[in-house]
């Protein structure tokens, strides 16, 4: 009741909040509805993302996995934008924005889908491969639903559009192990009974391609990336024959990879990380698993208020890099009872990194900004390698059955060099430019 209670106050926010951001957008009415269907969007891969990320930890334990093992389930969905993120972004750029998201629900729904019989056979690798298609889809989607938001208004307010689509990214997270709860015992997950549950999430996402096709999205572009806006005053595309001398990018797509790396990390360590504080048989842990999404969901109100009219997105980044540094030596130094909710300052720095960088990495690319997007997609891949790279330490520093408390604290040690990479792109990298 706790939760739920928690979960309705932070809903009845959201809702005051969206409905101050509409009437930001009233000055310019041709944002409300995109925005309002990107929102759908969002929230659907935030639910994808967070039934993935909340059955790491009960897969780990119904199939006897090491903690290495456990991370392969991430691996498995964001190694597909390592090898599909190219493809997608010449999919983006043959059949539009608007078909490209369409495409890539029908991908996920098929994914979802393949749940069912993995689930029959209890075997990993099946489920690995579930997930990987569902990876699959995501690296389209994201391909085509992040530059969009990213152009479809003015450049310095895109991380404030970024917030509010990560509101409710992030919303979903959090309520999907609830949905899976209602079909689960979250203490005792029993793999054969994940049918009902994905049968529904493949029906919706099916739905929301069919409302996708007949939806009113209209196709946008980014400055000169029409031929016939093409001039020598404001466009670079020409001159340039190929997006790897666009040093932002390449900075941008770095920042990116750290980024989702420890945006992922928190929200599918805490659990087990709580299991070494408090004890492997402690009951209701997965209540912590709501700290992380709080921690973003306050950051990413403060970016929907404060950015661009009290602080630029650019001095946001570097602020919140800051903070993030300051957190993870929280969370490493202090002690593990006060340490874990430190991972809640983790998820507010974390905030509005995404919507910060996207804008800034993909600036001045022109006819490059569909392509240039596939690579800040491909990038993804640091959710994937960063997490398992974090399980293989606590696996390499323990040295009993179970890992301890300080086997999770030195592995956290990974947050450092990520944020301090986020701040320099924050501070200098995004100013680096090629002479023309």
């Amino acid at each position: 009741m706790l939760f739920s209670d928690e979960l309705l106050k932070i809903s009845i926010i959201f809702l005051k909040k969206t409905v101050n951001a509409m009437r930001l957008l009233k000055s310019n009415n041709a944002l409300i509805i995109p925005m309002l269907i990107l929102g759908v969007l969002y929230f659907v891969i935030g639910f994808g993302v967070g039934i993935s990320g909340f059955l790491t930890p009960f897969l780990k334990d119904a199939l006897h996995l090491t903690v290495t093992q456990s991370y392969l389930i991430p691996v498995a969905v964001f190694s597909a934008f390592i090898i599909f993120g190219a493809p997608a972004g010449w999919v983006v750029k043959k059949v539009g924005y608007k078909k490209s998201i369409v495409f890539a629900l029908l991908i996920m729904s098929i994914g979802m889908l393949l749940f069912i019989p993995s689930a029959n056979t209890k075997s990993l690798i099946t489920f690995l491969l579930a997930l990987y298609i569902i990876g699959i889809g995501k690296t389209l989607l994201q391909t085509a639903v992040n530059p969009y938001v990213t152009i479809v208004g003015p450049q310095e307010s895109a991380a404030s559009r970024m917030c509010l689509m990560g509101i409710l990214n992030k919303l979903a997270w959090w309520l999907s192990p609830i949905f899976l709860g209602i079909f689960l015992n979250l203490n005792h997950v029993q793999l054969s009974q994940i049918s009902i549950p994905f049968y529904i999430v493949t029906f919706i996402l099916m739905a929301l391609a069919v409302f996708m096709y007949f939806a009113p999205l209209p196709e946008v572009k980014a400055v000169s990336e029409s031929e016939s806006d093409l001039n020598e005053k404001n466009n670079a595309s020409q001159k340039k024959p190929s997006i790897l001398q666009y040093p932002h990018l390449l900075l941008g797509v770095f920042a990116l990879f750290f980024y989702i790396g420890v945006e992922v990390l928190p929200m599918v360590s805490i659990i087990g990380f709580a299991k070494t504080i408090y004890g492997q048989t402690a009951i209701n842990l997965e209540s912590f698993s709501k700290y992380v999404p709080i921690g973003m969901f306050v950051g990413y109100i403060f970016g929907l208020l404060m950015i661009p009219k009290k602080i630029s997105q650019t001095n946001a980044l570097t602020l919140f890099s800051f903070i993030g540094i300051i957190a993870a030596l929280c969370v490493i130094l202090l002690p593990g009872k006060i340490a874990i909710y430190s991972l809640a300052a983790i998820g507010f720095a974390n905030s509005i990194m995404w919507g910060a960088i996207w804008p800034l990495a993909i600036a001045d690319l022109g006819n490059f900004t569909k392509t240039g997007s596939s690579y800040m997609v491909m990038s993804l891949v640091g959710a994937a390698i960063i997490p398992f790279v974090f399980g293989y330490l606590i696996d390499a520093f323990k040295t009993t059955e179970f890992a301890t408390t300080s086997n999770y604290q030195n592995a956290y040690w990974i947050f450092i060099p990520a944020y301090f990479f986020i701040l320099f792109f924050g501070m200098i990298g995004y100013k680096i430019r090629k002479n023309k």
